[in-house]
């Protein structure tokens, strides 16, 4: 295992769509621009205003430097720096001139142990090789010239899954999950003192009192979540969960598609729900719920009471009707499925998949007739058709 392959698909997938956007391609060559011309010295600045740390006056941070560059690949010389701030925080700063440069702030460094820093040092190397900072963020969203929503929505609903992928570096650097969540803790708490004791199954509870449910279809953040550009510290301890039982970690843990599944649904806490998403991504996994949902129902030739209760679920009150055209929704499946492809990356797919296999699920068990048509959606968005048996929880013999 290295590096490339523990980064989150989906940060991989908002990336690639992020860097053709017309506005990222304009404000990375306006930043080019600059330091062709030599408009940048981040390494004058930090000379100037924090503390170089060489191998000397820092031997353990240095050592824990070298072995996360070593376990993520890293080749570019570091620099670590140590800077005076009561807040505890630490961020990679893009190379200049060949050099990468980390930044702690001395609250931090006082405050935090071997292992929790080692956390902190493979998660900063994680923006690096993932090229995070290829996509600029702070420029686009606080710049002078205002971005439309959806780019917006786009870069904080990638910036949080930046930050997942960030966090599985510095955890594949620890191993020791214990070890991650502390940090973690003490990052969102800013509580260091033996007065608290930090207890990780209670942190992890946190999570469940901001009402993760998870057979709620389709189910949304609230609005001023969507543009925090970082997950919540208990979404991001479970997410390292589901990591450190999977088979990144595990030779017997959980497959990959599973876990971005997992992740996914825990992000759902910070995200629109794509039931009333505007952007294209959205409508189009809306346009195959509501043509697979009611082919899924009326697989067997007729709709019941409960399939109808859950089609209102997804898409509101009185929306059913016995006129559907079962016979076009047939016809047009296979183009929708194809929308969903080419607007969603796999995460998103399989939240779809999930939600018909809810419709399935919806008299008590899934029927024959409907597992031939869930698997035939699963195939057309190019997930394997396993994953239909995983999510009904059986495994259904079919001719």
């Amino acid at each position: 295992m290295n590096a490339d392959t523990i980064r989150s698909q989906h940060d991989l997938a908002l990336a690639a769509q992020l860097m053709q956007a017309p506005e990222v391609i304009a404000i990375n060559k306006k930043i080019a621009q600059a330091e062709s011309q030599g408009v940048q010295g981040v390494r004058r600045k930090l000379l100037s205003t924090s503390v170089r740390l060489s191998p000397a006056m820092a031997p353990s941070l240095t050592r824990i430097a070298q072995d996360c560059m070593t376990k993520l690949g890293v080749g570019l010389p570091v620099e670590l720096y140590a800077y005076s701030s009561p807040h505890f925080n630490a961020a990679c700063v893009k190379p200049e001139e060949g050099r990468l440069f980390i930044m702690f702030s001395s609250s931090l460094l006082d405050s935090f142990d071997e292992e929790e820093l080692r956390f902190v040092m493979g998660h900063e190397l994680g923006h690096f090789i993932y090229a995070h900072h290829d996509i600029p963020v702070g420029y686009l969203l606080k710049g002078k010239t205002p971005i439309s929503p959806d780019l917006a929505l786009k870069l904080t609903s990638w910036s949080r899954f930046a930050e997942i992928s960030a966090d599985r570096a510095g955890a594949f650097c620890t191993q020791n999950l214990h070890a991650v969540a502390r940090s973690l803790f003490k990052l969102s708490s800013g509580v260091t003192s033996s007065i608290v004791r930090f207890n990780l199954g209670d942190f992890l509870k946190q999570m469940d009192d901001m009402q993760l449910v998870d057979g709620a279809p389709g189910a949304g953040a609230p609005m001023e979540d969507w543009f925090m550009t970082h997950p919540f510290s208990p979404l991001r301890v479970k997410a390292l969960q589901l990591f450190h039982h999977s088979q990144h970690m595990l030779p017997d843990g959980v497959d990959i598609a599973t876990l971005e599944l997992g992740v996914e649904g825990i992000m759902t806490l910070m995200e629109p729900s794509y039931l009333e998403s505007k952007t294209d991504a959205s409508l189009a996994m809306r346009h195959l719920l509501f043509a697979g949902s009611l082919l899924v129902a009326n697989a067997n030739g007729a709709i019941s009471k409960q399939e109808v209760a859950v089609f209102e679920k997804f898409f509101g009150q009185y929306k059913f009707r016995e006129d559907f055209n079962y016979e076009k929704l047939r016809e047009e499946l296979p183009k929708r499925a194809d929308q969903v492809v080419k607007y969603n990356a796999i995460p998103k797919r399989m939240q779809v998949l999930h939600d018909l296999c809810v419709m399935a699920k919806a008299e008590g068990k899934a029927h024959h007739a409907e597992i031939v048509i869930l698997r035939e959606i699963a195939h057309r968005l190019e997930i394997p058709v396993f994953f239909v048996d995983q999510l009904l929880n059986e495994n259904p013999e079919l001719d």
